[in-house]
């Protein structure tokens, strides 16, 4: 059997007895070529199973209508809506979307980077990796007009187009929430560097609703992770566990920690809600599948992903660059659910 090969603009060129750069230019719809030659020879692609490569192209160009996304992982709900967002976007373009995963790793973050440019994509949109303390790999892209996005999590000093929401109004809310239902001894768990201050913004805004409604802050009651798991949750929520008094509520800054919350609760004997309500972050899936149903913070993920992907497109459709500048969305808001009813 003959080995399938790509069919080339050569062989289309063969095959018609015409020069490749005749063909070329036919498949461009290039104004030097009558429209018969260019039917002939865009009837003779389609029947011979052409398929331009738009990336050998790009290559030459140096743009490959590709976006690059570097993200902690593809596993959270929250990120796999933001790159459903991305790609809605991309794809109205004809942009396409490489996406990579640092898993919290700064070495796994600079080596994916350096890999992205080094496949020459056209933008970057990226979601820092809970390690990331210095952003000096990103210089490549900013350095060489390479639009740069962050999202979500984002360094607090990078002059580049940023997307995120309130962190601190949202930290606000959850909290002020958990005092409305009647909890006093409120838990707050947080994560990550001082660089990436997506969970330093929303303990600022629990702290600041704490201070506001006159409940004490016990420092005790506060633990920082080095990663967001359903382990590290169980670790935090045990330890929340083992002091006396135990807390009567815990604002959580995503919803995997504040499912592990209520499930160590149950083990450990604990009534939720009513010794011990618990609020979450991102409305993920499992908010409303978990018993009792969790209440949670809205965050507009798919719509934070198309703004991002949308800076990138029309950056590198405009002449002139942009000033960087960051977009805000301001409408998360409180999902009351079973987990802090009174």
């Amino acid at each position: 059997m003959e080995e399938n090969k790509h069919v080339t603009i050569y062989d289309i060129a063969e095959r018609l007895n015409l020069a490749t750069s005749t063909i070329s230019r036919a498949l461009k719809d290039h104004h030097t070529i009558s429209d018969k030659t260019i039917k002939k020879v865009k009837k003779t692609a389609e029947e011979m199973g052409f398929v331009p490569n738009t990336l050998a192209a790009g290559l030459r160009g140096n743009k490959t209508k590709t976006i690059g996304v570097l993200i902690p992982t593809v596993t959270q709900p929250f990120l796999s809506s933001l790159i459903s967002g991305i790609e809605i976007a991309a794809q109205k373009s004809d942009y396409t979307v490489i996406i990579m995963q640092s898993h919290d790793s700064y070495e796994e973050e600079v080596n994916m980077a350096k890999s992205l440019y080094s496949n020459r994509v056209s933008g970057v949109i990226c979601s820092l990796a809970m390690e990331t303390r210095d952003t000096a790999h990103f210089h490549q892209f900013s350095n060489n007009n390479i639009p740069l996005v962050f999202v979500d999590r984002v360094p607090k000093d990078y002059n580049t187009f940023r997307v995120v929401i309130d962190n601190y109004t949202a930290g606000y809310k959850a909290t002020k929430h958990l005092i409305e239902q009647g909890c006093i001894r409120i838990a707050h768990i947080t994560a990550g560097s001082e660089l990436g201050n997506l969970y330093n913004e929303r303990k600022r805004g629990y702290i600041e609703a704490l201070k506001d409604h006159n409940v004490d802050i016990d420092e005790k009651l506060i633990i920082n992770l080095n990663s967001v798991t359903y382990e590290d949750g169980v670790k935090a929520s045990n330890a929340l566990f083992d002091l006396d008094p135990i807390p009567d509520g815990l604002f959580a800054p995503g919803d995997i920690l504040a499912v592990s919350a209520v499930q160590t609760a149950k083990k450990r004997g604990i009534k939720v809600p009513e010794e011990f309500k618990v609020i979450g972050f991102n409305n993920d899936p499992i908010s409303q599948i978990i018993d009792p149903n969790l209440s949670t913070i809205t965050h507009p993920a798919e719509k934070m992903g198309k703004a991002a992907a949308e800076i990138i497109i029309k950056n590198l459709k405009s002449s002139k660059n942009d000033d960087a500048k960051e977009i805000t969305f301001l409408n998360t808001e409180v999902l009351a659910r079973e987990s802090t009813q009174k």
